[in-house]
């Protein structure tokens, strides 16, 4: 770990502006801590909850001394799909420039439930709203890249990942009981998390923005929400026996994002170093069906944004289907293979 730290501290930030998701506690406030030593041009931190986030922002103040203007909290909720648009919007209108966007927060639970917006919690929080948030701001991405100097999008995935499976007729969990197996939903989407980085590299990687996803060791922060006891036990007992700090894991997402030696984008690291992908990530037919569904499904927060790089289409015979409640709102979408 000596030479991942030893590279972290020669690397300059001074020009840089950074966006990081899930920063107001565990590994992303730790990311947020360490990038802020690196004197970064300014860093964003998106938070839910601004209370958290004050105490988020004092504790990097206290950490790297009191002259931490270029680091600010704004509101965004991932559970909330116009949150995250207005986000975007307030970004390309009072930023305009980004270099850097870690999309870091997530959530694993042992139960499925809905957001507002119709879809199941682990899809929005952990893919769907990272997906908007990426796609509004890929102009402002590409504008600030150069050959030299690709802007890079990071997304924090999971050794979960191997195990998952992405079936496009049960996307929002269809087919998964209200109790499911604790890692069922998490596995899905952490995959869903390496898909998505390997096919924005593989779109836009000509574009100068490099994209990649990585493991950053295990660790037991905040995204975990057991509601069932044993799973809670079960959870807090192996990170206990093979957990890391939250220093340890954000220096394992900074290493091959900041190292010299590591120029290509669309590959997965699992704690610093390149490791195996479900097969699933590297089929590229997959990988851009998934892309072009998942532009479908946020196709409303894009209408009237000049920024959005491209127009939606789904694979060709796509069919797409809306239910909805009794409150009129959408319950989930299906979208059956073509």
């Amino acid at each position: 770990m000596g030479n991942k730290k030893s590279t972290l501290e020669d690397y300059n930030l001074s020009k840089k502006v950074i966006i990081i998701t899930g920063a107001s506690d565990g590994i992303g406030l730790e990311l947020a801590n360490i990038l802020t030593s690196f004197h970064p041009k300014r860093i964003i931190l998106p938070v839910r909850n601004r209370s958290k986030g004050e105490k988020a922002l004092e504790y990097i103040r206290t950490s790297n001394g009191s002259n931490c203007n270029n680091v600010e909290i704004w509101d965004m909720d991932l559970a909330n799909l116009q949150s995250v648009r207005d986000f975007a919007d307030k970004f390309i209108a009072e930023v305009g420039e980004l270099h850097m966007l870690f999309n870091n927060a997530g959530i694993w639970s042992d139960n499925k439930k809905m957001t507002d917006d119709g879809f199941e919690q682990h899809f929005q929080i952990n893919h769907l709203s990272h997906f908007l948030l990426t796609a509004l701001l890929l102009p402002t991405l590409k504008s600030s890249a150069s050959p030299e100097s690709p802007s890079k999008v990071i997304i924090t995935s999971s050794r979960a990942q191997i195990i998952g499976n992405v079936d496009f007729e049960n996307l929002n969990g269809e087919k998964i009981s209200k109790k499911p197996k604790p890692t069922m939903l998490y596995s899905n989407t952490k995959l869903m998390n390496v898909m998505f980085a390997n096919e924005l590299n593989r779109r836009y990687s000509n574009s100068n923005i490099k994209s990649t996803s990585m493991h950053p060791g295990l660790v037991h922060t905040k995204i975990f929400k057991a509601e069932r006891k044993f799973v809670a036990l079960g959870v807090s007992t192996v990170m206990k026996l093979f957990g890391t700090s939250v220093e340890e894991c954000a220096r394992n997402i900074l290493f091959p994002v900041l190292s010299p030696d590591i120029d290509e984008g669309g590959k997965y690291f699992d704690c610093g170093v390149e490791a195996k992908v479900n097969p699933q990530a590297l089929d590229q037919e997959l990988t851009n069906k998934f892309w072009n569904v998942s532009e479908k499904l946020v196709n409303k927060y894009y209408i009237n944004n000049d920024n959005v790089e491209n127009e939606v289409n789904l694979p060709e015979g796509t069919e797409h289907k809306v239910m909805k409640n009794r409150k009129g709102r959408m319950k989930w979408w299906k979208v059956l293979k073509g």
